[in-house]
């Protein structure tokens, strides 16, 4: 199946006029040497833009090999160890909200509950990060960030890369912190409490919270 048409048929609709783009990047994709695997390329968007209450974004996807999925920072179930940055995600949830960390880093508990998880590079080549930086994914996500935003949801921002997403959302709706990686979530991101303060604003619209 065509790359474009992996996504749901709701994103089709609303993001029409980027199938060339996506056209485009199909055509640089090695599929055989992807990260995630290229049936997992748009996970995220299995979401359609109307459940979205919350979106999370990042950067790229994970390069070591197995470990993306499609859901920015999410691994599969029987991944081990966790790679960094999930490792210090689920600190901070724990210190935050009280969750104890499990031994499953499949964040798809989060987006069936409406949580957008995604990368503002939606594949790499696996060992390699930001390998695919220049293949255009970035005015896709762009605009992605543009039709989440209009709608009204909340959005998490970690990094200062996914914080130039945050121009499509309203600043009240809006959380950013430096990223999880060990190389920042030290300046700011532990103790940010990033799923509280979204859990308060769910509430404020009267929308049920997110068991994180």
């Amino acid at each position: 199946m065509a790359l474009f048409d992996q996504l749901h048929t709701e994103w089709q609709k609303v993001l029409a006029d980027y199938r060339p783009l996506i056209s485009k990047i199909d055509s640089l994709i090695d599929k055989d040497d992807v990260a995630p695997a290229y049936e997992n390329i748009f996970a995220a968007y299995q979401l359609p833009p109307r459940e979205v209450k919350v979106a999370i974004f990042g950067q790229d996807p994970y390069p070591s090999p197995g470990y993306a999925q499609g859901l920015a920072f999410s691994v599969t179930a029987d991944t081990q160890p966790f790679p960094a940055s999930l490792k210090n995600i689920l600190k901070e949830l724990e210190s935050d909200c009280g969750v104890k960390a499990t031994s499953d880093g499949d964040l798809h508990r989060w987006a069936n509950q409406g949580v957008f998880l995604l990368n503002q590079i939606l594949t790499t080549r696996p060992t390699q990060s930001l390998a695919h930086e220049d293949f255009g994914w970035q005015e896709f996500t762009a605009a992605t960030a543009r039709v989440v935003g209009e709608s009204g949801s909340i959005a998490i921002f970690w990094g200062v890369k996914a914080q130039q997403l945050a121009q499509y959302f309203d600043p009240k709706l809006s959380i950013s912190s430096p990223h999880p990686s060990p190389l920042s979530a030290y300046r700011g991101f532990f103790g940010s409490a990033p799923f509280s303060k979204t859990n308060a604003l769910l509430r404020m619209q009267g929308k049920e919270e997110i068991i994180w």
